[in-house]
């Protein structure tokens, strides 16, 4: 029996990784799964030692504060390959964690499959000589860094993105809205805090706030939340009470919700690229630490943090950093989608443009491919 480590640090990564894990043993059975993840995975049949749920921070700072944990979690995976050595390590996204597990595989002669690597190409582009030193192959999702690979010297494989199979239209969105309980009458903001801890301490105040004030300022609006599967739904409750804010909450189903909203305010990441391939106009939103923030923005290499807008290669949505993220801004910004018609029709327009650069589909079946192919070498 063959045995794979997997690690997936994050919810966007544990539900690739699951949709990854259930098409290789739809093919070979025998394979065996364990690593680190969330109920994805666990669903697919992998053995989470790890919950990703406790895993998932970001930021220089906020990845300190939780120094015990995470470094628990890296030296745990360590000892299992240096004293029971898997057949080969899947990486998903999560860079500086995985990135350091691939150095420990490669010392003891373990194939590296790395899916949804690091984003060298938009900063700390040196990283890429580690990865050839570290990485057995890279299977990238964009177009664009299978030429940064291989300009690199890296072997690499563009498989696609895994969203455009897992991103499925409703058939109805009127009765999805009257299933979540929403008012067929108002338009619906949706509100979109991340799937992190971190993110949620740092980000949720300010879109619950800017929620509130639109609230205020208009009548002819509604609100709705999805909560990550690795966020408990009674401390989100918790958190958003104080607010006074009649509020539609769904714990999960977050492509569902993407598709009955007018627009969304949302945090940076792979939410960003979900929603618009689903063409509904967004506001991204981010604040990290000041520390952070000053350390990384010189190592940028691009004018954007949003994906849908690295993709389109303009930007297409706004974003809001730092300062910048405050509730005056954040309510412009939705109230010129909700009342100026030509923009909100053009910024759809555009958005529905990136499922075009994402790959023809299929991108799940051609990486599990690639991992039993990678298993039989």
């Amino acid at each position: 029996m063959k045995k794979v480590m997997i690690i997936a640090g994050e919810a966007s990564a544990d539900l690739h990784a699951g949709k990854l894990v259930q098409n290789v043993l739809n093919k070979d059975s025998t394979i065996e799964f364990f690593g680190i993840g969330g109920n994805d995975m666990r669903t697919a049949g992998v053995e989470t030692l790890v919950d990703s749920s406790e895993l998932a921070v970001v930021g220089l700072i906020e990845v300190l504060a939780h120094r015990k944990v995470i470094f628990g979690a890296l030296h745990q995976m360590e000892d299992i390959l240096r004293n029971d050595p898997p057949d080969l390590l899947v990486l998903i996204d999560y860079p500086e964690f995985n990135l350091r597990l691939a150095k420990t595989a490669k010392q003891h002669n373990i194939k590296v499959l790395y899916y949804i690597g690091p984003q060298v190409w938009a900063w700390r582009q040196k990283r890429v000589e580690i990865i050839r030193q570290r990485v057995d192959i890279m299977a990238v999702v964009f177009p664009f860094e299978e030429t940064f690979y291989k300009e690199h010297n890296v072997p690499v494989e563009f498989v696609g993105h895994p969203l455009t199979d897992e991103l499925v239209p409703v058939d109805n969105i009127d009765l999805l809205k009257n299933d979540f309980g929403l008012q067929s009458h108002k338009k619906v903001v949706g509100l979109f805090p991340g799937s992190r801890r971190s993110e949620i301490k740092r980000l949720l105040p300010i879109i619950m706030e800017s929620a509130c004030q639109l609230s205020q300022r208009r009548d002819d609006i509604q609100f709705i939340l999805p909560v990550a599967s690795t966020l408990d739904l009674d401390d989100i409750k918790a958190k958003i009470a104080p607010h006074n804010l009649e509020l539609t909450i769904i714990k999960g189903q977050s492509h569902e919700v993407i598709q009955v909203c007018d627009a969304i305010i949302t945090v940076s990441g792979t939410v960003t690229l979900e929603i618009a391939l689903f063409g509904i106009p967004q506001v991204v939103i981010n604040k990290v630490a000041w520390l952070t923030y000053h350390i990384v923005k010189p190592m940028l290499k691009i004018p954007y943090i949003a994906l849908c807008n690295i993709v389109a290669g303009k930007q297409v949505v706004p974003e809001l950093i730092q300062n910048d993220a405050t509730p005056v801004k954040i309510i412009h910004e939705i109230e010129r989608y909700l009342d100026e018609p030509a923009h909100w029709t053009k910024t759809k327009e555009e958005l529905l443009t990136i499922r075009k650069k994402l790959g023809s589909g299929g991108g799940i079946g051609r990486i599990a491919d690639l991992l039993l192919q990678t298993l039989k070498q």
